[in-house]
């Protein structure tokens, strides 16, 4: 296993970490079974951003006894109420879902304490400028947070609170499929003759983002590094090409700044899989080669969250009800924190009006409309 620094926090983390969602799922004896498998192989972070009582117990137990040799991402704010997991920014609610994560942990510190899931700027501003950020503060002058941290998916957002100073580290989604042209970019770069050379195929927000955290020392951990296992299946993958999860981890760990890939793992093989990465091949790593030849096509008809339908009358961020259907739908049930990205929304699928004047935007032949409707009668609003 192979160690980076993560930005300047003079913390060592293996590339490959581990994301505990899938533990959810798990007894306590799995749970403990993947977790020491994973440190025998070298993994040395952990991120737990759920507040379910039961997977926090479960996985104390399994590192009861080892606790320093695990790196641990604990999220603030994120807290269990009436038996579901609901993001908060109440102050009450926020200390006594992080003291029941130390609790759970018997630990009396977390190592890195991230500021959990902010994707809006009025949330940022809010963060900021409010008692979160103080008490956020206070943690870490009680040292019972080494390290600042934050969560999230939008890179504006990211990029505003590197910006600030506040941050030493941030969570972030990277993948071919989030960061590749045309996701937020000029969807003609990626059919004209000269798209190998626009920004080596990168999102310019994506790159910027990452440039800027490998200037100021802010180490990125990585989530959704697999796209919810989407990459995997060329059926799924809007490159109409699969790619390994070792192709996978070493797009993500080729990125600036970035210092480990947080992975899921429902099994040890899981862990086997993502382990490889550090003896394979160069020929094994290369996603390079696969994208360069991937159909034209493959976009057609499947959204790739570039955002060209845009404006709606109603308001709906189209790209981002799309980006939480096509991951809900790649799981047997939906993930709580699915259900909470699609909740918080100010407008949701089921606020379609079915105009399709975004349809006449997209350059993909996407049928949004009916997408929304199905959206809407997934997520039961």
């Amino acid at each position: 296993m192979q160690y980076r620094p993560l930005g300047k926090t003079g913390l060592m983390v293996s590339e490959i970490g581990l994301g505990g969602e899938w533990l959810e799922r798990h007894t306590q004896e799995e749970c403990a079974k993947v977790i020491h498998y994973a440190e025998e192989k070298g993994i040395n972070i952990l991120d737990c951003w759920m507040s379910n009582p039961t997977v926090r117990t479960n996985i104390g137990k399994a590192i009861y006894g080892r606790r320093e040799k695990w790196i641990i991402q604990g999220h603030i704010g994120s807290t269990w109420q009436n038996g579901q997991y609901v993001r908060s920014r109440n102050i009450d609610q926020a200390k006594a879902a992080f003291e029941d994560l130390l609790d759970r942990f018997e630990t009396d510190y977390i190592d890195l304490g991230m500021i959990h899931y902010v994707d809006a700027a009025d949330d940022w501003n809010e963060i900021v400028n409010g008692p979160f950020l103080k008490y956020v503060y206070d943690l870490k002058a009680q040292g019972r947070i080494k390290h600042i941290g934050l969560s999230t998916h939008n890179p504006e957002i990211a990029k505003l609170a590197v910006e600030s100073g506040i941050i030493e580290m941030l969570l972030f989604s990277v993948n071919p499929a989030f960061d590749m042209l045309p996701v937020n970019g000029d969807a003609e770069v990626y059919f004209g003759d000269d798209f190998s050379t626009a920004v080596n195929g990168i999102s310019p927000e994506r790159i910027e983002l990452y440039k800027l955290c490998e200037q100021k020392g802010v180490g990125i951990t990585v989530m959704k590094g697999y796209a919810g296992g989407r990459l995997f299946d060329e059926k799924r993958s809007p490159f109409g090409v699969k790619l390994s999860p070792v192709q996978c981890l070493h797009y993500c760990l080729t990125r600036p700044a970035v210092s480990s890939v947080m992975v899921g793992f429902n099994t040890t093989q899981h862990v086997d899989e993502a382990v490889s990465y550090e003896t394979a091949s160069a020929e094994a790593r290369d996603y390079a080669s696969a994208l360069a030849h991937a159909p034209m096509h493959a976009y057609t008809g499947q959204c790739t969250y570039c955002g060209h339908c845009k404006p709606c009358p109603k308001d709906i961020d189209i790209a981002m009800v799309n980006k939480l259907y096509d991951l809900a739908l790649m799981q047997d049930s939906i993930p709580d924190s699915i259900l909470d990205h699609y909740r918080v929304m100010k407008s949701t699928a089921a606020d379609c009006i079915g105009c399709k004047a975004c349809e006449s935007r997209c350059p993909f032949g996407v049928k949004i409309a009916d997408r929304m409707k199905q959206a809407a009668d997934l997520f039961g609003a």
